[in-house]
C-alpha cells in the first residue's frame, strides 16, 4: 500500500527506529514492514561487526536501557573504583576507566566485560599486563617500568610514596591517578672532587683532588629526604676536605694523608647519614702546588737531603779515623803486626810489578829493606 513501509535488515545489521525523533525500538535482521501514512518513523541502520556502540543517542539508551533494550544492547557500568576488560570472543579489545558506561551490541560478536577493582596501589596483573601488550594498549593505559639487578623503583600515586619494588617488571593503570615510578641505582658508586683551591694552616695556597666511593643503602631516604643525593654527597666532601686542609700545615698534609683520608671520612660520613646514602672510603690523590712554592719546597727538601748527607759522610768518616787510631795503637805496642801490615803492602806491591828480587832470604825481607827493580 502506498502508506506502507518496508526495510530489510542483514545478519550483520540492526536498525533503530524513531518515532517523531523518539527513540521506538530495535530491529533484529529481516524485513520489516509498519503503517506509516504520515511518515513520523525514521529507521537508521546500524553495522553490528564492531560491537561497540558510539551513537550520539548512547546515553539516551543507557538511561533507557528497559527490557527491550537489554535484548540488543549490553550496557558495560564500571564503578568509580573499578577497571573493566572489554572481551570479543573472550579476546582483550578494550579497556573502560573508572566510571565508564558504553554500549556494546549483542548477536553477532559475543561481548565480556569483566571488572577489576583498582586498588590503592593499582598495579596491573602480569597475564592483563601479557593481553595488553599483545594488542598494543598497554602503554596507553598503563605505566610500565623493568627494573634491573641492583636497582630499586619507588612507586609515587598522585605526588606520594605508594610502595617499592625490586628488580622485574611492573606495571600500573595510570587511568585514575597519576603514577609515576621512579628508578635508584645501589650500585656502587665513584665521586671525583677535583681542582679544589684551598689554604693550608701556615697559608700555603694548594690544589687537591679527591676520589670517594659511595653507595646508596635506602632509596627511599635518598629520593625524599634530599632533591639530588649526588649533588649533596659531593657538596659534603668539599666541605670536609677545606675543614681538613685548612687545619693542618703543609708539612703535615703531605707528612700523614692516611690521618686526612680518615678525618674526611668520619666527617662526610655523619653528614650524610640521613641520606639514604653510605661513604664507603675517602682518598686524596693528588697535592698539586703552584709553581713558585714547588720550586721553594724543592729546594727546601733538596737542602735537607744534602744536610743529611753531609751529617753520614761525617759519621762515617770519624769512625774511619777512630778505626785507623784502634790500629796505630796496636801496630805500635806488637812489632809482629807492623810487619804484617808491611806485608799486606809489599803484597798489593807486588801484584802490579813484574819481577821483584830478594836478598837474604826470608830474613832479608823480614829485617832488611826491599830491593825492588822493574
Amino acid at each position: 500500500m502506498f502508506w506502507t513501509r518496508k526495510v530489510v535488515i542483514g545478519d550483520g545489521e540492526r536498525g533503530l527506529v524513531y518515532r517523531n525523533r523518539q527513540f521506538e525500538a530495535v530491529l533484529g535482521p529481516g524485513t520489516h514492514r509498519w503503517f506509516d501514512p504520515r511518515g513520523e518513523r525514521t529507521i537508521v541502520l546500524h553495522d553490528i561487526r564492531t560491537p561497540r556502540y558510539d551513537g550520539a543517542d548512547a546515553e539516551l539508551l543507557m538511561a533507557r536501557h528497559d527490557a527491550s533494550l537489554q535484548q540488543a544492547f549490553l550496557l558495560a557500568d564500571i564503578g568509580p573504583r573499578q577497571i573493566g576488560l572489554v572481551y570479543y570472543q573472550d579476546r582483550l579489545c578494550d579497556v573502560l576507566a573508572p566510571a565508564a558506561r558504553q554500549l556494546y551490541w549483542r548477536g553477532l560478536v559475543p561481548v565480556r566485560v569483566e571488572t577489576l577493582p583498582l586498588e590503592a596501589v593499582p598495579q596491573v596483573p602480569a597475564e592483563v599486563v601479557l593481553r595488553l601488550r599483545q594488542i598494543g594498549l598497554l602503554s596507553r593505559y598503563t605505566v610500565t617500568t623493568h627494573v634491573p639487578e641492583q636497582h630499586a623503583a619507588l612507586v609515587f600515586i598522585d605526588g606520594q610514596l605508594a610502595c617499592t619494588l625490586g628488580p622485574g617488571p611492573a606495571s600500573f593503570w595510570n587511568l585514575q591517578n597519576n603514577v609515576v615510578v621512579d628508578v635508584v641505582d645501589l650500585r656502587l658508586h665513584s665521586v671525583e672532587v677535583g681542582g679544589q683551591e684551598l689554604l693550608t694552616r701556615d697559608k700555603v695556597s694548594l690544589r687537591v683532588n679527591l676520589s670517594a666511593s659511595t653507595r646508596v643503602v635506602d632509596p627511599v631516604a635518598a629520593r625524599t629526604g634530599v632533591a639530588k643525593v649526588g649533588e649533596q654527597v659531593y657538596r659534603e666532601l668539599q666541605f670536609a676536605l677545606r675543614q681538613a686542609v685548612s687545619a693542618r700545615s703543609l708539612d703535615e698534609l703531605l707528612g700523614d694523608k692516611a690521618a686526612l683520608d680518615a678525618e674526611i671520612l668520619g666527617s662526610v660520613r655523619a653528614r650524610v647519614a640521613g641520606l639514604g646514602t653510605e661513604v664507603l672510603g675517602v682518598g686524596v690523590k693528588d697535592v698539586i702546588l703552584p709553581g713558585e712554592m714547588r720550586e721553594i719546597f724543592n729546594a727546601v727538601v733538596q737542602a735537607e737531603k744534602q744536610a743529611q748527607a753531609n751529617v753520614v759522610r761525617r759519621r762515617e768518616e770519624a769512625n774511619a779515623t777512630r778505626s785507623l787510631l784502634n790500629t796505630a795503637k796496636l801496630i805500635e805496642d806488637n812489632p809482629v803486626l807492623m810487619r804484617l801490615k808491611e806485608l799486606e803492602a809489599l803484597e798489593k806491591v807486588t801484584e802490579k810489578i813484574d819481577k821483584l828480587t830478594v836478598f837474604g832470604g826470608l830474613d832479608g825481607v823480614l829485617k832488611q829493606l826491599v830491593t825492588m827493580k822493574p
